[in-house]
């Protein structure tokens, strides 16, 4: 008998902690960095920035100024330091009797950067000053302005931006005792200032609570993030923002009724109900240009069924990560309902369900029809998440939508192939690899095409049903996977998948990282009016 949803949710008498959301005000100011007042002001330098001519002064006119300021100080820990500016190097000097009680150098390396990913990454680094001074205000200012470009620098500034927040955030919902963020005015000289660097400011601040949302939703346990949960955290989003959002949530029954053969297959085995998630964008005034799917991954927890995971570098132990597609959906679904985008209508689809073992469980060898007919030998049951996907995608194409992008931690081999920080996209469609790839600029995500190799499908051929769930060498693996969902997808639809499996989670940090999301908003706002 299946277990209810709030019985299941307190499995193992666990239960997340309320924790108040980060509230950072973001300002660009145009101001000398030396009269700032406040906590802490932080200087991002070049190594070009810290030569020093040969009486042993900064060349730099603001590293120069700010060392006048205070008697030479500067000058004296930087080579006490041996701080040259290379990049991810930290100088933190106590002051008093200035406008600031702490002053920071963070080396950017040769130059300035010229990227969204190495302004987040200057954001981070700029969130570790101000979390290890405490600060309570911080500005972050640039020793050579000069050194990025002015039409980039109101991308510049929501990277930073986003960087800072996601460098502060910590997920302390299931610790007893947790560290406080006591910042909450960030200062940005020397990035631009006006109305357009103050609406990118506003778009970081939307984003990054998407990104949060994304990264609290695989952070959570498989024992309190369920199906059924996790279609509620998604009725909370077309709740809260009732004016663009509404959600259709299908539970077993009415998934059978639609012939999702595939989908609920992969949840037989569970006690844990399955939930099909639909949540549907419609922008103010109704005026619509174009229909978009985004499509995730839902795999609360992934056992491996009966092909069960074994092996250190199966890492049975974090397959809370495999619903990493559904957060980026659901993150993006979030910020969007801030953002308010016009012109474009966005159906955000996601078929949850757990991956795990008993007598009612999908073996090996059994054959699934989905709901476009189509039928499929299951030769490995931990190639599950394709067979979720391949029903979602059915019911996605009868949205009547122009374009589908799919996230999934799919494969293992994306890993293999791409490495930890790399996602991997597949796609028939140059146009849309082009929208996404732009929109990945300035998001800061990695992303790498890789070929849909068609000849590859003959070793997804099955003697006894209409295709194998994977083929018969791993070798391609990503690529056969993508071809296995493209079969799914009606060929007037753009379509796009994107294997999530490497960047999802940071081993180093053991947290997630809301990969997806930024990317996935970004792409939106290009297909509004």
């Amino acid at each position: 008998m299946a277990q209810t949803a709030a019985a299941v949710a307190a499995l193992g008498l666990t239960k997340p902690n309320v924790v108040d959301p980060l509230q950072i005000i973001f300002a660009a100011i145009d101001i000398e960095p030396s009269d700032w007042e406040g906590d802490v002001l932080a200087v991002a330098v070049t190594e070009k920035d810290v030569c020093r001519s040969p009486g042993s002064s900064f060349e730099n006119a603001v590293l120069k100024r700010l060392d006048s300021q205070f008697g030479g100080l500067l000058s004296e820990a930087s080579a006490e330091e041996d701080f040259s500016g290379k990049a991810g190097q930290l100088v933190v000097l106590r002051l008093q009797g200035q406008g600031f009680k702490r002053l920071g150098l963070i080396g950017l390396g040769w130059s300035a950067p010229f990227t969204a990913a190495a302004c987040r990454g200057l954001g981070e680094s700029f969130a570790s000053v101000a979390k290890s001074a405490r600060a309570g205000s911080a500005a972050l200012a640039l020793a050579s302005p000069g050194g990025i470009h002015g039409e980039f620098k109101p991308n510049a500034s929501a990277a930073i931006a986003s960087g800072t927040v996601l460098g502060l955030y910590e997920d302390n919902r299931y610790r007893s005792e947790s560290s406080k963020v006591h910042l909450k005015r960030v200062d940005l000289i020397g990035f631009g200032y006006g109305p357009e660097v103050d609406s990118k400011l506003e778009l970081a601040s939307h984003v990054s609570s998407g990104v949060i949302f994304g990264k609290d939703l695989v952070n959570s346990p498989a024992n309190v993030l369920t199906p059924v949960v996790l279609a509620g955290e998604a009725s909370k989003i077309a709740s809260t923002y009732s004016d663009v959002f509404t959600a259709t949530i299908l539970d077993e029954e009415r998934c059978r009724e639609l012939k999702m053969g595939s989908y609920l297959a992969v949840a037989a085995a569970s006690a844990n109900p399955p939930r099909f998630i639909h949540l549907c964008y419609k922008p103010p005034g109704g005026n619509v240009k174009r229909k978009l799917a985004i499509v995730g991954k839902g795999l609360t927890f992934d056992s491996g069924g009966y092909n069960i995971k074994v092996g250190a570098v199966c890492s049975i132990e974090l397959m809370k990560w495999d619903m990493g597609g559904s957060a980026a959906v659901f993150g993006a679904a979030k910020a969007l309902g801030q953002i308010k985008p016009p012109g474009v209508q966005v159906h955000f689809i996601v078929a949850a369900c757990e991956n795990m073992i008993s007598g009612t469980g999908m073996r090996p060898g059994d054959i699934v029809t989905a709901s476009n007919g189509k039928t499929i030998e299951v030769d490995n049951t931990d190639a599950e998440g394709r067979l979720t996907l391949a029903d979602s995608l059915v019911y996605a194409c009868k949205q009547g939508v122009d374009k589908i992008i799919d996230l999934a931690t799919l494969t293992g081999f994306c890993r293999v192939a791409l490495g930890p920080s790399i996602a991997g996209i597949l796609t028939p469609s140059d146009e849309l690899h082009e929208e996404v790839a732009a929109a990945s600029e300035v998001s800061g995500e990695k992303l790498w095409r890789l070929p849909l190799e068609e000849s590859y499908w003959e070793t997804m051929k099955s003697g006894v049903a209409d295709m194998l769930n994977t083929g018969a060498i791993p070798q391609g693996g990503v690529i056969t996977a993508a071809l296995f969902l493209k079969q799914f997808v009606h060929e007037k639809v753009q379509w796009m998948h994107i294997d999530i499996a490497g960047p999802v989670w940071s081993h180093k940090n053991r947290s997630a990282t809301g990969f997806g999301v930024s990317t996935m908003v970004e792409w939106v706002l290009r297909n509004s009016s």
